[in-house]
Formats: C-alpha cells, sequence, structure tokens
C-alpha cells in the first residue's frame, strides 16, 4: 500500500504520532510519503524528520502551510494534490486541522480513499464564537468528502461527534502508543528534579497553575521541557514567585532525554486529546500527577488525576506522589500496566492500516 500522511506542524503528539505511523507501516511492507510544513520546528523537526526519512520511500515534502485560515489554503491543498498526482498514493491519511483540510480535498479530486484524525485540533473551539463557528462549519463540510474517520480515544470521537457528527461514517478508535524499547525506567540524572512537564509551552497545558502549585512546596524542584509562545511568560511568573532557581527550562530535547530530568510526570493541561507525555510516562514507570482532560481518564487511574485549573487539587496530588502515599504507589502501578497492555505502537500501526483497507472501496465524494 502507498500512504501519504499530511500535516501541518512538525512538532508535538500529532508529529511523533506521524513518525511513529511512518515507521511502524514501512515495517509492515508500504510504501509512506509525507507533506507538512516547512516553517515550524526549527533544528528539531528537521532531525526528526531526517530520522525517519528511511521509512519514508515515497519522499518528504514540506512547503509553508500558515497557522490560520485564508486564500492561501486553496493553493496549499492543490500543492497537495500534486504531490499525491506524482507518488499516487492509495490512499491519504489526514492529521489535524490543515492537514485535514488539504488530504481531504485533494483526495476527493484525485477520487481517492482518505481518513481524517483531528488530534484535538478544530475540536478545541465552540461554535458559540465566530472562529469556532468558521473552523467546525468546514469540518462539517470535509467529513462529507472524505472517506473515513481515525480517533485515537474514546473521548476525541465523542467530541467530534458532538460538535460535527460522525454521521454514520466509517471510523476507528485506536489509541496511541510507544515502542518496546521504551519500556524501561530510565536512569535520571544526578541534578533530577522532584517534578518534570513535558510539552509546548503555551496557555492551554496550564503551566501558570503548575508553577504557582510548585510555590506552596518550601523547596520542591520542577524542570519544564519544551519550547512554545507562553515559554517567556512563564519564565517571568518564576521569577516573580520567587522560583527562578527551583524552575528550570532547558528548552526542546527528545523524549527519552527529558524523562531522565525529573522524578515525578506532571500534566496540568485544560484540554488534551490523548498525550503522548502521559504513555511515555507509564512506560518509563513514572509516577504521575494529571488532570482529568481528554482522553486522559481512560488509561490513568483516578486516583491520580485532579480537575483542570485548580491549584490546591493539582498541589494536593503532586505532594502525594512526593510523599509517596500508599494509594497513589497502588495507582501508578495500575496507570503501568494500562500502559503496557494497550498502547503498543505496532499494534497501533497495524490497527490504523488495517482501517485503511477497509476504504478502499469508499468513494471519498
Amino acid at each position: 500500500m502507498r500512504i501519504l500522511h499530511v500535516f501541518r506542524s512538525p512538532v508535538g503528539g500529532l508529529f511523533r504520532h506521524v513518525c511513529d505511523l511512518a515507521r511502524g507501516q514501512h515495517e509492515m511492507g508500504h510504501d509512506i510519503g509525507i507533506f507538512c510544513d516547512s516553517g515550524e520546528g526549527g533544528e528539531f523537526a528537521a532531525r526528526m524528520l531526517k530520522r525517519v526519512e528511511p521509512h519514508c520511500h515515497l519522499g518528504i515534502h514540506r512547503s509553508p502551510i500558515p497557522r490560520q485560515p485564508g486564500l492561501g489554503d486553496l493553493s496549499g491543498a492543490g500543492l497537495v494534490r500534486r504531490v499525491a498526482e506524482k507518488i499516487r498514493p492509495d490512499v491519504i491519511h489526514c492529521h489535524g486541522a490543515k492537514g485535514g483540510l488539504y488530504g481531504r480535498l485533494a483526495a476527493w479530486k484525485l477520487g481517492i480513499p482518505s481518513t481524517y484524525t483531528p488530534h484535538n485540533g478544530s475540536l478545541a473551539y465552540d461554535w458559540s464564537t465566530p472562529a469556532g463557528a468558521t473552523y467546525l462549519s468546514v469540518e462539517r463540510f470535509l467529513r462529507r468528502i472524505g472517506s473515513g474517520l481515525s480517533f485515537v480515544c474514546k473521548y476525541e470521537r465523542d467530541l467530534f461527534d458532538k460538535k460535527i457528527g460522525v454521521a454514520g461514517k466509517p471510523h476507528v478508535i485506536v489509541y496511541n502508543g510507544v515502542w518496546p524499547d521504551e519500556f524501561k525506567e530510565p536512569v535520571l540524572q544526578p541534578n533530577a528534579s522532584d517534578f518534570l512537564a513535558l510539552g509546548e509551552i503555551r496557555k492551554v497545558k496550564g503551566l501558570d497553575v503548575l508553577i504557582r502549585a510548585l510555590a506552596r512546596f518550601p523547596s520542591a524542584t520542577l524542570t519544564i521541557v519544551g519550547d512554545g509562545p507562553d515559554k517567556t511568560a512563564q519564565q517571568g511568573l518564576a521569577r516573580e514567585l520567587g522560583l527562578a532557581g527551583r524552575v528550570h527550562f532547558p528548552g526542546v530535547m527528545p523524549a527519552a532525554e527529558a524523562l531522565t530530568a525529573g522524578r515525578i510526570m506532571v500534566l496540568s493541561s485544560h484540554k488534551e486529546a490523548f498525550p503522548y507525555v502521559v504513555i511515555e510516562a507509564g512506560a518509563a514507570r513514572k509516577p504521575l500527577v494529571a488532570t482529568a482532560v481528554g482522553g486522559v481518564p481512560e488509561i490513568v487511574p483516578e486516583t491520580l488525576l485532579c480537575p483542570p485549573g485548580s491549584i490546591d487539587a493539582l498541589y494536593a496530588k503532586m505532594k502525594a506522589q512526593l510523599e509517596r502515599d500508599p494509594e497513589m504507589q497502588a495507582a501508578n502501578t495500575l496507570f503501568f500496566k494500562n500502559v503496557s497492555e494497550r498502547c503498543n505502537a505496532m499494534n497501533m500501526c497495524k490497527d490504523i492500516t488495517q482501517f485503511y483497507s477497509s476504504l478502499s472501496n469508499t468513494s471519498s465524494g
């Protein structure tokens, strides 16, 4: 099978998802191509794409893709169509809002199957706002021309159905996965922090809540790995609270390296779909505190969860983990077991590829 993955930004969990699919599908004997933005991700994205390049016999194609919608999206969809005409994919897998727009339009024009994975994307918006009404109206139209839908968790499927409507469209729910070599407890750095946060640094990640919760500890430390538009603001908040020496921002690094930088993983997000950082922590047998958002409760025991936005609740869970509370320890064990049983990367690749096959006789129109 010849498979083209289309998405916008080569950063974050969506990018990892595509890289894992490229690796796994290539190992299964399929030919893989990638189309993504050329303007974001910097050197880290370039290194990751170089690493996945041997799995992409149909090439890695990059072109500027604007974050905001505009007239340029029509030419962007045309670029994907021309790439697809050249490499002749049997299916286009569209990821995220822009990937979903470009890829489904291209597949529709060429008369080939497509499937779409939202990765939250437009689902983060509501119909009650002008921007949300625009994005979700486009999603509702594109649902009509796409062949199928692939979701990373039950929460994402249910949210899509509520806001846009599955409407009988073929779909599948397949959890993100990690590879066998990731199921090991990393050796911590000598100066590892008590707590660790990993991901893009932006408001929706709730890092201000995390930093304020940390301020209630007399001496606990935190490492925030990643970069993003809110980094300067979070560094300023840490200084304002007198935590400059206790909150560290080392920048972007591979997850395997980041997992050595802290003892307890904290996810403080206000919204998520099914974040890789959670299953990466579980594979590494790292204690976790997380907000009960998106599909997180589908894999993380309730004992480890707290409501988003609550400094009090987050602090209480962090304190219990730091003090090795027996109930938290038991929940950690169950969490590790859930990840090992339900989040296998190769199974993810096989299940999604099998879904493509079920679309082979489905019209994109």
